[in-house]
């Protein structure tokens, strides 16, 4: 028997003085402890399903068709119904976090608000239950966390709390958003078995929308191909990897990016774009990167450490402390790209932050193109920042919501003297043009777009000052495969053309492997491996490193059998007692410039 049965769903927004079909005529059911995986490139209508099947649309929307929950429609139900259903009989992971979370409540407050609304759990039993779930999500310090803001975790982090919320009334539909993007592959792979194993426990249906195919062929027993809110193909996972009957559908697994697919090459290269019409390969217009001999250095970091202090008590005084980063190393030379790959509160984002002194580093040194960074203040720092741009993690967090598109393009211009107003909004359009964004578009606020269009207008808004080192942080995790190897290609072009280099935060290793000359590996802070790509791919020297590269999902279904390597230690927490000293670490040379931490990690 079905837990969700949709037929006919049809929903349309008033646009225009017209009304907009977002989605039309889907159909699809799940049945108990079974996973209906949900793909299409992004602003396809994927996540407006989940939306429709919420009952979470703008008060002007038309929803028609049937959407059937256990032996209910759900569209004929009065909205005080509704609220009781949802995280009861039906939660959802949402693409998100930071703009999901109250900014101003603990996780443990919004844990506790869900466990007393839906399962009656008194205040004690419910902070209790609290730790419980975010144990089961792999957050270290489980219990410190209860009192701590979104604000104070990573994204991965973030991510992790809201899956825990979304557990905590035992639904019998799991609607799940995206739920691994912000994710690196060793915990995504324990998140994956978790829902499995509560599928399994509690007879749990789960439609679980994504662009990763990789997870889909791990995790999904049937599929939907969506494209331009239609329903393109549906059917068995296995059979649509092995057969797939429409062009789109062969252009979206043509697109997916194979880890070892870049083995026995020294530079990147771009990927192979596909048409989506056709399903034919067409050759790339992005150059390969040609670069041989090491440019001058954009970005030298030498003894970086950033922490953060966790104070309590009566006086507010220091209880611990957070190493972020722990006598951090490396530089970037111009036309190169350096990876920093690990897992989620690693301190890869923290790094890219503290370099562009939005977090204050307690010491070390940041030169960028040979002038002192934390020597700057002021003005001087505001000048200097357009030189070093910043793509963030969480699209929606970064863009101003009162702003037309249009407006977020141009004020970085504005903001430097670069343009005038007329000037700049000639500049517009072609910005949103070289991140695959139409110049209609200009005039919309963010919350019209996607998910992974609110990323390319991120990536269109850091590319506008031109500037010679670009931190990407997670800048490709919420775009689809093609729109992800377009995105990567755009970057490849650019490097080649201006020599920017680029800092590439990302846990996704297929794209890793494909965009960057070289790679640093980081673990509780400090990097444990770093050199060419080719190398720590080909011979990873640390465990850990070998331990992320076994945990990548695999886009083939006959290969679901194969168990894949995880870890079910407990995380390790970077906070410390304020009076821990680090120990000395010291690297070792396997290969020239290939550097290994010769000393385990506590």
């Amino acid at each position: 028997m079905s837990v969700l049965d949709v037929a006919g769903l049809t929903t349309e927004l008033p646009a225009e003085g017209r009304w907009l079909a977002v989605l039309s005529d889907i159909s699809f059911s799940i049945a108990a402890r079974e996973t209906l995986a949900l793909v299409g490139e992004s602003g396809s209508g994927k996540s407006m399903t989940a939306l429709s099947i919420m009952r979470l649309l703008p008060p002007l929307a038309r929803v028609s068709g049937r959407i059937r929950l256990a032996a209910g429609d759900l569209l004929d139900l009065p909205e005080t119904e509704m609220e009781k259903l949802r995280g009861r009989d039906m939660a959802m992971i949402f693409q998100e976090p930071m703009s999901s979370l109250n900014p101003v409540m603990t996780i443990g407050a919004q844990l506790g608000e869900s466990l007393s609304r839906h399962r009656g759990l008194s205040s004690k039993a419910a902070s209790a239950e609290a730790i419980r779930l975010l144990e089961r999500v792999r957050i270290p310090a489980a219990r410190m966390r209860l009192g701590e803001y979104p604000h104070q975790l990573s994204g991965g982090m973030l991510q992790r709390v809201m899956i825990a919320i979304a557990l905590a009334g035992k639904p019998k539909l799991l609607i799940a958003d995206e739920p691994t993007t912000a994710l690196d592959v060793t915990i995504q792979a324990q998140i994956l078995r978790l829902i499995r194993e509560l599928q399994d426990e509690d007879g749990m249906a789960v439609l679980f929308i994504t662009h990763d195919m990789g997870v889909v062929a791990e995790i999904a027993d049937r599929m939907v191909v969506m494209r331009h809110a239609r329903l393109v193909e549906t059917g068995d996972v296995a059979d649509i990897f092995a057969r797939p009957r429409r062009p789109y559908t062969r252009a979206l697994l043509a697109a997916v990016p194979q880890l070892g697919s870049m083995r026995g090459q020294r530079n990147p290269a771009p990927f192979p774009l596909v048409d989506v019409e056709t399903g034919e390969t067409i050759p790339p217009a992005a150059p390969q990167s040609t670069m041989q001999m090491p440019g001058h250095k954009v970005l030298e970091v030498k003894s970086l450490i950033t922490r953060f202090d966790q104070r309590g008590g009566l006086f507010r005084r220091v209880a611990a402390r957070v190493h972020a980063v722990e006598n951090v190393s490396f530089d970037l030379q111009a036309g190169e790209t350096l990876a920093l790959v690990g897992e989620s509160g690693c301190g890869k984002s923290t790094i890219g932050r503290s370099i562009l002194r939005m977090v204050k580093p307690k010491s070390g040194s940041i030169m960028v193109d040979g002038t002192d960074v934390l020597a700057l203040s002021g003005e001087a720092l505001r000048r200097y920042r357009r030189k070093m741009q910043m793509i963030f993690q969480d699209p929606m967090s970064s863009l101003n919501p009162r702003l037309r598109v249009g407006d977020i393009l141009t004020e970085p211009l504005r903001a430097h003297g670069i343009a005038g107003v007329d000037a700049a909004r000639d500049i517009a359009p072609n910005l949103l043009g070289r991140v695959g964004l139409e110049a209609r578009m200009l005039d919309r606020f963010p919350h019209q777009f996607s998910g992974g269009q609110k990323q390319r207008l991120c990536i269109a808004r850091a590319l506008a000052l031109n500037p010679s080192l670009i931190i990407a942080d997670e800048a490709v995790s919420a775009l689809d495969v093609s729109i992800k190897a377009q995105i990567v290609n755009l970057m490849l072009e650019l490097q080649a053309s201006l020599g920017i280099a680029f800092l590439f935060i990302s846990h996704d290793m297929s794209v890793v492997e494909r965009i960057a000359h070289r790679v640093a590996v980081m673990r509780l802070g400090e990097i444990v491996e770093i050199g060419p790509r080719e190398a720590v791919f080909g011979q990873p020297g640390h465990r850990y490193t070998q331990r992320l590269l076994a945990a990548v999902p695999v886009a083939d279904p006959a290969r679901r059998s194969q168990k894949r390597i995880t870890d079910d230690s407990e995380l390790p927490s970077p906070i410390r007692a304020p009076d821990f000293i680090p120990p000395v670490r010291r690297y070792r040379e396997i290969t020239p410039g290939h550097h290994v931490l010769a000393e385990e990690l506590n």
